[in-house]
């Protein structure tokens, strides 16, 4: 890409830079005038090697391959497959899947899926000592599944019984003065209601997920993986999602979970369901990869939103609508008037080969013109603002010394299980990308498969706008990060309530102690300083009243004065108004974060040592007091240490620290929040690990969290 902005003369860059809407279809015309006029542009896209890590060469080259070595290779790799995938499902990383899979069902209070996969993992685990934990384990989960209610929460709930939820509450899209179109709400509606499921209209996989992750649904690939038949480059779970992508069906392929063995009916049925989906489904909504399958993925060499305005603008075309209107056919918002200069011209080259591209692999009935290349310039604006990302739950299992616990396949045992989201995909939805932003969002996101849900998270009064947040929350940065982040991705300057009004946790959420031993009041630093001055003035201009009311009223932790006449200024306690060094004080964390920082390098190492804990523990007591109670950093560093000790096998003092940092995330969240249910499983798996069924409430609580989100 550099090399073919280089060669742009600048003249022909300052009209592309200083293009508009209107402008776009001179500008992409003049432009491809010039590459049509260059040879080394065409002899580029025809010749070069294929090699997807140099870019700047082979962009278009690694789309143009020959398939022949690809339909070779792929032979050989079907002759083989089998033997492969059965060395595979018998081998002992196979049982680890399914044992850490129950380890997860378990402390989420999916305790029947658990015992399910549990047994499976003992029926594939070879060794004695291995069996016998697995044994261990199966017994406490069965008598909590015995002693607990039916789960108020599925953590995998079945696709075709969500799709079938009835969408009850007919939403209303209206025109609001600051944000454009938006969503509100009908009617009342209650907490965890579902006001939204939708397909999507294109979707496509990440890079990093494109070996682990089906490239249809994009669930986790199961050792029988299925490639396509005719270019063999993209992974699918099953037969069923390679023919929805737009592959064939595979010829004397039989269904195989490959696990051998005495194994009964009712667990051969499970592990059916769980690694190879329902295959009753046949009706193909568009084949997404047909125009992409000519050798190499397109996903692999073009970036993410361009490969993804392919699949939209080809469906747009099967779909009939008018040539000259598809992108109008969307009917999304775009931001290329606040685009950088710079991004202007990548658009237009990467739009010119992405038509050049759709010509060749589907003979697409644009014509390579300026006002075809412009339309799909708008198409990616339209995607950057409007696309979201799918992500899924991944568990980083923390594991314990191995003489406490025995041996179990060669390998350590988990103790606890700490879940975060992982972007697998990127996906265009029509409707979902109506409801506007809020960084104290009132609606949850969630994904099942590519399917799109979204539930309330609060009580919705009538009237009310449905926002669902874009990117960081309230909690987890500060209003000045989420204002730069929302303006430099989203070209929109946020106005919601929580960066408009005053908010409890963004002033805790990076707030230094105040220098008094006994005032809990808050110190802030200038940067934080401004922003919430920000605040005050627009309460200001909307009251027409200039005090520190506003804070009084969300002060529910006394660290605000009662009279509410001390100025904000930075260094000055908010309470007492004594003054605090706020330099020495970043230079004590600075000081304190280095022994966090040795503490994260030895985990990773796994070689922990007495002394470099003992350091770490030291840094807390000096973070506690130069940070305020609830600053976030202490409890990021409560949860390192909670970490820490369950790799050295100090079980209860991990509970300690866990418990401490889910308390510091209760004030930034509020106790319902996800964040905390995720904590909460983390909790739960290391009071499981214990055997301490007082896990129970926790895992209650957090299937509650995940309710209301």
């Amino acid at each position: 890409m550099e090399k073919l902005k280089s060669l742009v003369p600048d003249s022909l860059k300052r009209m592309v830079v200083e293009s508009t809407p209107d402008s776009l279809p001179l500008t992409c015309s003049s432009l491809l005038n010039f590459f049509s006029d260059m040879e080394l542009f065409h002899q580029a896209l025809r010749l070069a090697p294929v090699d997807v890590d140099d870019m700047d060469k082979n962009l278009v080259a690694a789309l143009y391959v020959n398939r022949a070595s690809v339909l070779h290779k792929l032979d050989l790799l079907m002759e083989g497959r089998r033997d492969c995938n059965r060395a595979l499902q018998i081998s002992q990383s196979y049982a680890k899947a399914w044992y850490r899979r129950g380890k997860m069902n378990a402390s989420l209070g999916n305790f029947e899926d658990a015992v399910h996969d549990l047994n499976i993992a003992k029926k594939l685990e070879l060794s004695f000592s291995g069996q016998r934990q697995i044994e261990s384990e199966l017994r406490i989960i069965t008598d909590m599944f015995e002693r607990t209610e039916s789960s108020l929460v599925q953590h995998k709930e079945n696709e075709l019984d969500l799709l079938d939820e009835p969408d009850q509450i007919k939403l209303k899209c209206v025109i609001t003065p600051n944000k454009g179109r938006g969503m509100v709400a009908p009617s009342d509606i209650p907490p965890a209601s579902l006001v939204h499921a939708e397909e999507p209209y294109a979707l496509i996989i990440s890079k990093h997920c494109r070996e682990t992750h089906c490239h249809y649904c994009l669930n986790d690939l199961p050792p029988d993986k299925v490639s396509c038949t005719s270019c063999s480059i993209p992974l699918y779970c099953s037969q069923r999602c390679q023919i929805r992508a737009g592959g064939q069906m595979l010829r004397n392929h039989p269904v195989k979970h490959g696990i051998q063995g005495n194994i009964s009916h009712n667990l051969d049925t499970y592990i059916s369901e769980i690694t190879l989906g329902n295959d009753s489904e046949s009706d193909v909504d568009f084949p997404e990869h047909k125009h992409e399958c000519q050798g190499v993925h397109w996903p692999a060499v073009f970036p993410s939103e361009i490969a993804l305005a392919g699949r939209v603008l080809i469906k747009s075309l099967a779909a009939r609508s008018p040539v000259a209107n598809f992108v109008d056919m969307l009917n999304l918002s775009h931001n290329y008037p606040q685009i950088h200069p710079e991004s202007k011209l990548e658009l237009h080259i990467y739009s010119i080969i992405l038509l050049y591209c759709l010509q060749h692999s589907s003979r697409t009935e644009l014509l390579l013109n300026g006002a075809s290349i412009a339309q799909i310039v708008i198409l990616i604006s339209q995607i950057r603002v409007n696309s979201m990302t799918i992500f899924r739950m991944k568990s980083a299992d923390v594991n314990g010394p191995l003489h406490q616990f025995g041996k179990f396949s060669h390998s350590e045992v988990s103790l606890t299980s700490n879940v975060e989201q992982v972007k697998v995909g990127q996906a265009i939805y029509r409707v979902g990308s109506l409801f506007n932003h809020s960084c104290q969002p009132n609606i949850g996101v969630y994904f099942v498969s590519r399917s799109l849900f979204i539930r309330t998270t609060e009580f919705v009064a009538v009237g009310c706008p449905l926002e669902l947040s874009y990117g960081p929350q309230v909690g987890q940065w500060d209003c000045k990060d989420r204002l730069k982040f929302l303006k430099d991705e989203y070209s929109f300057r946020c106005e919601c309530r929580a960066c408009a009004e005053v908010n409890l946790s963004d002033l805790i959420l990076n707030a230094f102690h105040c220098v008094s031993p006994n005032c809990p009041g808050i110190v802030l630093d200038s940067c934080v300083v401004n922003c919430e001055k920000q605040k005050t003035r627009h309460v200001q201009s909307a009251t027409g009243i200039s005090t520190l009311e506003p804070y009084m009223q969300v002060d529910m932790l006394k660290c605000l004065p009662s009279n509410g006449s001390l100025p904000i200024d930075p260094g000055y306690c908010l309470k007492c108004d004594s003054y605090c060094d706020l330099e020495s004080s970043f230079a004590a964390v600075n000081r304190a974060w280095i022994s966090i920082t040795r503490l994260k390098d030895t985990m990773v190492s796994g070689e922990i040592s007495s002394t470099v804990l003992t350091a770490a523990l030291n840094s807390l007591c000096l973070l506690r007091s130069t940070l305020h109670a609830y600053n976030k950093r202490i409890s990021e560093v409560e949860d390192i240490l909670a970490e820490a000790f369950c790799l050295v096998g100090e079980l209860q003092l991990a509970v300690d620290h866990c418990k401490t940092s889910i308390e510091i995330l209760e004030k930034l969240y509020g106790p319902n929040h996800i964040v905390i249910g995720y904590e909460l499983v983390k909790l739960s798996s290391i009071q499981l690990s214990m055997g301490d069924r007082g896990a129970v409430k926790n895992i209650n609580r957090g299937k509650l969290s995940k309710l209301v989100q």
